[in-house]
Protein backbone atom coordinates (compact mmCIF):
# COMPACT_ATOMS: atom_id res chain seq x y z
CA UNK A 1 0.00 0.00 0.00
CA UNK A 2 1.03 3.31 -0.95
CA UNK A 3 0.00 7.32 0.06
CA UNK A 4 -1.71 8.89 -2.49
CA UNK A 5 -2.55 12.64 -2.58
CA UNK A 6 -4.70 14.73 -5.07
CA UNK A 7 -2.65 18.56 -5.28
CA UNK A 8 -4.09 19.52 -8.66
CA UNK A 9 -6.63 22.29 -7.71
CA UNK A 10 -6.06 26.16 -8.03
CA UNK A 11 -7.71 26.91 -4.99
CA UNK A 12 -8.41 30.73 -6.42
CA UNK A 13 -10.72 31.42 -2.92
CA UNK A 14 -6.70 31.23 -1.32
CA UNK A 15 -5.42 34.01 -3.63
CA UNK A 16 -2.63 35.22 -3.64
CA UNK A 17 -0.74 32.48 -1.94
CA UNK A 18 -2.50 30.68 -5.00
CA UNK A 19 -1.26 33.34 -7.55
CA UNK A 20 1.95 30.84 -7.74
CA UNK A 21 1.04 28.18 -5.43
CA UNK A 22 -1.30 24.57 -5.71
CA UNK A 23 -3.52 24.42 -2.75
CA UNK A 24 -1.73 21.91 -1.43
CA UNK A 25 1.24 23.80 -0.84
CA UNK A 26 -0.15 26.92 0.79
CA UNK A 27 2.09 27.68 4.24
CA UNK A 28 -0.11 26.22 7.13
CA UNK A 29 2.68 26.31 9.76
CA UNK A 30 3.20 30.07 11.66
CA UNK A 31 2.60 32.47 8.82
CA UNK A 32 5.23 34.16 7.32
CA UNK A 33 8.40 31.40 8.80
CA UNK A 34 10.68 30.13 6.25
CA UNK A 35 9.73 26.89 4.64
CA UNK A 36 6.73 26.63 6.63
CA UNK A 37 4.40 23.45 6.52
CA UNK A 38 2.29 22.79 4.48
CA UNK A 39 -0.70 20.06 3.64
CA UNK A 40 1.24 18.12 1.40
CA UNK A 41 3.90 18.10 4.27
CA UNK A 42 1.79 16.92 6.51
CA UNK A 43 -0.06 14.41 4.90
CA UNK A 44 3.23 13.83 3.84
CA UNK A 45 3.98 12.91 7.13
CA UNK A 46 1.28 10.98 8.22
CA UNK A 47 1.96 8.91 5.48
CA UNK A 48 5.65 8.09 6.96
CA UNK A 49 4.36 7.96 10.38
CA UNK A 50 2.30 4.59 9.39
CA UNK A 51 5.36 3.13 7.53
CA UNK A 52 4.18 3.75 3.94
CA UNK A 53 7.59 4.44 1.58
CA UNK A 54 6.19 5.88 -1.29
CA UNK A 55 3.06 7.85 -2.24
CA UNK A 56 2.07 9.25 -5.64
CA UNK A 57 0.92 13.26 -5.94
CA UNK A 58 -1.36 14.27 -8.74
CA UNK A 59 -0.41 17.15 -9.62
CA UNK A 60 -2.00 20.28 -12.25
CA UNK A 61 -2.02 23.61 -11.55
CA UNK A 62 1.27 24.64 -10.64
CA UNK A 63 2.53 21.83 -10.76
CA UNK A 64 6.13 23.18 -11.44
CA UNK A 65 6.19 24.49 -8.01
CA UNK A 66 5.83 20.49 -6.91
CA UNK A 67 7.99 19.03 -8.95
CA UNK A 68 10.92 21.80 -7.51
CA UNK A 69 10.14 20.55 -4.31
CA UNK A 70 9.97 17.04 -4.42
CA UNK A 71 13.67 15.78 -4.05
CA UNK A 72 13.48 17.48 -0.37
CA UNK A 73 10.28 16.68 -0.20
CA UNK A 74 11.57 12.92 -0.62
CA UNK A 75 14.75 13.43 1.67
CA UNK A 76 12.59 15.00 4.80
CA UNK A 77 10.10 12.07 5.28
CA UNK A 78 11.75 9.03 3.59
CA UNK A 79 8.96 8.64 0.94
CA UNK A 80 9.82 7.58 -2.55
CA UNK A 81 7.59 10.22 -4.60
CA UNK A 82 5.57 9.59 -8.12
CA UNK A 83 3.99 13.17 -9.25
CA UNK A 84 1.33 12.54 -11.97
CA UNK A 85 0.54 15.15 -14.30
CA UNK A 86 -3.48 15.98 -14.64
CA UNK A 87 -3.91 17.74 -17.83
CA UNK A 88 -7.36 19.07 -17.42
CA UNK A 89 -6.62 19.91 -13.76
CA UNK A 90 -8.00 23.68 -14.44
CA UNK A 91 -10.85 22.34 -16.75
CA UNK A 92 -12.16 19.24 -14.54
CA UNK A 93 -12.77 18.64 -11.33
CA UNK A 94 -11.68 15.90 -9.18
CA UNK A 95 -13.25 12.86 -10.40
CA UNK A 96 -11.05 13.16 -13.52
CA UNK A 97 -7.82 13.82 -10.91
CA UNK A 98 -8.23 10.76 -9.37
CA UNK A 99 -8.82 8.66 -12.21
CA UNK A 100 -5.39 9.88 -13.63
CA UNK A 101 -4.00 7.88 -10.63
CA UNK A 102 -5.75 4.77 -11.53
CA UNK A 103 -2.77 2.74 -11.89
CA UNK A 104 -1.52 3.75 -8.51
CA UNK A 105 -4.46 3.22 -7.04
CA UNK A 106 -3.93 -0.54 -8.05
CA UNK A 107 -1.44 -1.06 -5.61
CA UNK A 108 -4.01 -0.10 -3.06
CA UNK A 109 -3.63 3.09 -1.46
CA UNK A 110 -4.67 5.58 1.56
CA UNK A 111 -5.89 8.77 -0.62
CA UNK A 112 -6.00 12.32 0.79
CA UNK A 113 -7.25 15.35 -0.57
CA UNK A 114 -4.47 18.21 -1.07
CA UNK A 115 -6.31 20.58 1.46
CA UNK A 116 -7.25 18.48 4.28
CA UNK A 117 -5.20 19.13 7.64
CA UNK A 118 -6.01 16.53 9.69
CA UNK A 119 -3.69 14.22 12.30
CA UNK A 120 -2.20 10.68 12.07
CA UNK A 121 -5.00 9.26 13.88
CA UNK A 122 -7.63 9.18 10.36
CA UNK A 123 -5.08 7.02 9.04
CA UNK A 124 -4.83 4.78 12.20
CA UNK A 125 -8.39 4.56 11.80
CA UNK A 126 -8.70 3.69 8.36
CA UNK A 127 -6.13 0.69 8.89
CA UNK A 128 -7.77 -0.61 11.89
CA UNK A 129 -10.93 -1.03 10.11
CA UNK A 130 -9.61 -3.03 7.10
CA UNK A 131 -10.78 -6.90 6.81
CA UNK A 132 -13.84 -8.89 6.17
CA UNK A 133 -14.07 -8.18 2.35
CA UNK A 134 -13.70 -4.22 2.76
CA UNK A 135 -12.63 -2.29 -0.15
CA UNK A 136 -12.76 1.13 0.12
CA UNK A 137 -13.38 2.45 3.52
CA UNK A 138 -14.07 6.32 3.69
CA UNK A 139 -12.42 8.15 7.07
CA UNK A 140 -15.94 9.64 8.58
CA UNK A 141 -16.70 12.90 11.19
CA UNK A 142 -19.67 11.31 13.00
CA UNK A 143 -19.46 14.29 15.55
CA UNK A 144 -19.24 17.61 13.95
CA UNK A 145 -22.19 19.61 13.22
CA UNK A 146 -22.81 20.01 9.81
CA UNK A 147 -24.03 23.08 7.16
CA UNK A 148 -24.90 22.93 3.43
CA UNK A 149 -20.99 23.08 1.84
CA UNK A 150 -19.98 19.27 3.62
CA UNK A 151 -19.61 16.35 1.80
CA UNK A 152 -22.34 14.72 3.73
CA UNK A 153 -22.49 10.78 4.08
CA UNK A 154 -25.47 8.54 4.71
CA UNK A 155 -24.31 5.27 5.54
CA UNK A 156 -26.01 1.87 6.99
CA UNK A 157 -24.58 -0.63 9.29
CA UNK A 158 -23.78 -3.53 7.55
CA UNK A 159 -24.49 -1.88 4.39
CA UNK A 160 -21.69 0.94 4.53
CA UNK A 161 -22.71 4.04 2.21
CA UNK A 162 -26.00 4.71 0.92
CA UNK A 163 -25.94 8.58 -0.49
CA UNK A 164 -22.60 11.11 -0.87
CA UNK A 165 -23.29 14.49 -1.57
CA UNK A 166 -23.05 17.79 -0.33
CA UNK A 167 -26.55 18.55 -1.59
CA UNK A 168 -28.11 16.85 1.31
CA UNK A 169 -30.12 18.38 4.44
CA UNK A 170 -27.48 17.96 7.05
CA UNK A 171 -30.19 16.80 8.89
CA UNK A 172 -30.25 13.37 7.07
CA UNK A 173 -26.51 12.96 7.58
CA UNK A 174 -24.51 10.10 9.38
CA UNK A 175 -20.91 12.27 9.41
CA UNK A 176 -19.27 14.23 6.74
CA UNK A 177 -16.91 13.02 4.84
CA UNK A 178 -13.33 14.33 5.61
CA UNK A 179 -11.11 13.57 2.11
CA UNK A 180 -8.78 10.38 3.26
CA UNK A 181 -10.07 6.85 2.24
CA UNK A 182 -8.14 3.78 1.77
CA UNK A 183 -8.31 1.69 -1.26
CA UNK A 184 -7.71 -1.79 -1.68
CA UNK A 185 -6.40 -3.28 -4.73
CA UNK A 186 -9.43 -5.16 -5.44
CA UNK A 187 -11.43 -2.08 -5.83
CA UNK A 188 -9.17 -0.06 -8.16
CA UNK A 189 -10.62 -1.76 -11.47
CA UNK A 190 -14.30 -1.05 -10.53
CA UNK A 191 -13.85 2.59 -9.13
CA UNK A 192 -11.37 3.82 -12.44
CA UNK A 193 -15.02 2.18 -14.15
CA UNK A 194 -17.16 4.66 -12.32
CA UNK A 195 -14.72 7.64 -12.30
CA UNK A 196 -14.55 7.32 -15.90
CA UNK A 197 -18.51 7.09 -16.33
CA UNK A 198 -19.12 10.29 -13.72
CA UNK A 199 -16.43 12.51 -15.59
CA UNK A 200 -17.94 11.92 -19.04
CA UNK A 201 -21.20 12.32 -17.59
CA UNK A 202 -20.26 15.47 -16.41
CA UNK A 203 -16.60 16.80 -16.06
CA UNK A 204 -17.57 19.32 -13.27
CA UNK A 205 -18.53 16.12 -10.73
CA UNK A 206 -16.47 15.25 -7.70
CA UNK A 207 -14.60 11.90 -7.09
CA UNK A 208 -17.08 11.56 -4.45
CA UNK A 209 -19.88 10.95 -6.97
CA UNK A 210 -17.73 8.44 -8.59
CA UNK A 211 -18.20 6.62 -5.05
CA UNK A 212 -21.91 6.86 -5.29
CA UNK A 213 -21.67 5.66 -9.22
CA UNK A 214 -19.95 2.42 -7.48
CA UNK A 215 -22.87 2.56 -4.65
CA UNK A 216 -25.48 2.66 -7.35
CA UNK A 217 -24.16 -0.37 -9.51
CA UNK A 218 -24.31 -2.60 -5.94
CA UNK A 219 -20.62 -2.19 -4.78
CA UNK A 220 -20.08 -1.59 -0.90
CA UNK A 221 -18.26 1.34 0.09
CA UNK A 222 -17.66 1.33 3.89
CA UNK A 223 -17.08 4.14 6.70
CA UNK A 224 -14.21 4.19 9.55
CA UNK A 225 -15.64 7.07 12.20
CA UNK A 226 -12.57 8.84 13.06
CA UNK A 227 -14.13 10.19 16.47
CA UNK A 228 -13.84 13.75 17.90
CA UNK A 229 -10.88 14.62 15.81
CA UNK A 230 -9.59 18.41 14.93
CA UNK A 231 -9.08 18.78 11.44
CA UNK A 232 -10.12 21.26 8.66
CA UNK A 233 -10.92 21.14 4.56
CA UNK A 234 -9.00 24.68 3.81
CA UNK A 235 -11.12 26.11 1.16
CA UNK A 236 -10.93 30.13 2.21
CA UNK A 237 -9.04 32.40 4.45
CA UNK A 238 -10.83 31.64 7.12
CA UNK A 239 -10.03 27.94 6.71
CA UNK A 240 -6.53 28.58 6.28
CA UNK A 241 -6.45 30.19 9.67
CA UNK A 242 -8.02 27.39 11.39
CA UNK A 243 -6.08 24.95 9.60
CA UNK A 244 -3.07 26.77 10.74
CA UNK A 245 -4.25 26.73 14.74
CA UNK A 246 -4.76 22.71 13.78
CA UNK A 247 -1.48 21.89 12.50
CA UNK A 248 0.35 23.28 15.14
CA UNK A 249 -1.21 20.63 17.34
CA UNK A 250 -0.07 17.95 15.00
Amino acid sequence: MIGLVLAAGAGRRLRPYTDTLPKALVPVGPQDAPESLTVLDLTLGNFAEIGLTEAAVVVGYRKEAVYARQAALEARYGLKLTLIDNDKAEEWNNAYSLWCARDVIAQGVILANGDTVHPVSVERSLLAARGEGKRIILALDTVKKLADEEMKVVAEPGRGVRRITKLMDPAQATGEYIGVTLIEPEAAADLADALRTTFERDPDLYYEDGYQELVDRGCTVDVAPIGEVSWVEIDNHDDLAKGRAIACQY
